[in-house]
């Protein structure tokens, strides 16, 4: 009998188990605290184990696993899975707490044959899917812009180990720009310029521009010191795409001023259960990868990362 594995009681995890129970999956869950797997029985129904994935003696009955731990256990996590033979992983994004880590595991992964896909969830909101319907109707995108500023004065009140904070465009931020260049190509030519410090995150100021793969040029811009929020805006020779805020798709139409909701998409998961959750997990264990970003993606992807960071490329 194979049976999917879930690790971690956090809110990640129980968003998860509700979305395998709506999807009728038999799944196990497991995490490291007693008091964690306490609270998950408590608001999924779902027996969830104590003692942390080092506990399992037998991983022969899962062929699957979704980690949904914090971020700086991603990487140790499925490790241990790759090396017990559980090889097709959904991953929390951004799968490890810095470079290293992720290349690392994709070095393990290929060592073990296994199958390591990113949760970037907002690939799967139904805006977004929406979206990529209408420009590759509209005969592709043309320009694109978004922002990605971060709220530093609610994030540095936030109990977390400082390596995280001092990862946080990489764990939190690449949410945003992931979903971009899903939608629009990955960048081919890049300028990118940073500027300021917080006491726990440098660079705090970001701006760039570039061409994509698809012949899209597009801008970004971020300020962590200042006002803002996350936003998309994409043009096609037909309309402006406007997410703002991300779950959500509007258009502004070719000559016109109005801004208004695009019609026929149904938000009704993206509603029901934390946004793209659902489609996503799905999709994983239909075997439908074709959407979800696999491990060998994310490590071409850090190259500009790093430079939307100001580092060289391949800097740690």
């Amino acid at each position: 009998m194979n049976k999917l594995l879930l690790i971690g009681a956090g809110a990640m995890a129980v968003e998860y188990a509700k979305v395998l129970d709506d999807l009728d999956c038999d799944f196990d869950a497991i995490c490291r605290s007693e008091e964690r797997a306490n609270s998950f029985k408590e608001q999924t129904g779902h027996l969830c184990l104590g003692g942390g994935i080092e506990s399992i003696k037998d991983f022969s009955i899962y062929n699957k696993a979704i980690v949904a731990t914090n971020v700086t256990s991603l990487k140790h996590c499925a490790k241990i899975l790759i090396e017990n033979g559980v090889n097709e992983i959904l991953l929390e994004k951004p799968g490890g707490i810095d470079q290293a880590e992720i290349a690392a595991l994709l070095n393990c992964a290929r060592l073990n044959q296994g199958k390591v896909f990113i949760a970037y969830n907002r690939r799967f909101y139904a805006s977004v899917q929406k979206a990529k319907e209408m420009i590759e109707s509209d005969g592709g995108a043309q320009t694109a812009s978004f922002d990605f500023t971060e709220w530093s004065h609610v994030i540095e009140k936030i109990e977390m180990p400082a390596v995280l904070k001092r990862n946080w465009f990489l764990a939190n931020s690449t949410h945003v720009v992931d979903m971009a260049f899903y939608l629009i190509g990955k960048p081919m030519e890049l300028a990118p310029f940073t500027s300021g410090a917080l006491s726990w995150h440098v660079p705090s100021k970001f701006s760039g521009s570039g061409i994509s793969t698809e012949n899209v040029i597009f801008n970004y811009s971020a300020n962590w010191e200042s006002a803002g929020r996350w936003s998309l805006e994409i043009t096609t020779n037909k309309r402006k795409l406007i997410f703002c805020p991300l779950e959500e798709l509007q258009e502004q139409a070719r000559g016109t001023i109005a801004v208004t909701k695009v019609n026929g998409i149904d938000y009704e998961k993206d509603q029901a259960f934390k946004a793209g959750i659902h489609a996503q997990t799905k999709a994983f264990i239909e075997g439908e990868t074709t959407k979800l970003k696999s491990l060998e993606e994310q490590v071409q992807d850090l190259n500009y990362y790093n430079q939307i960071l100001g580092k060289k490329i391949g800097a740690n």
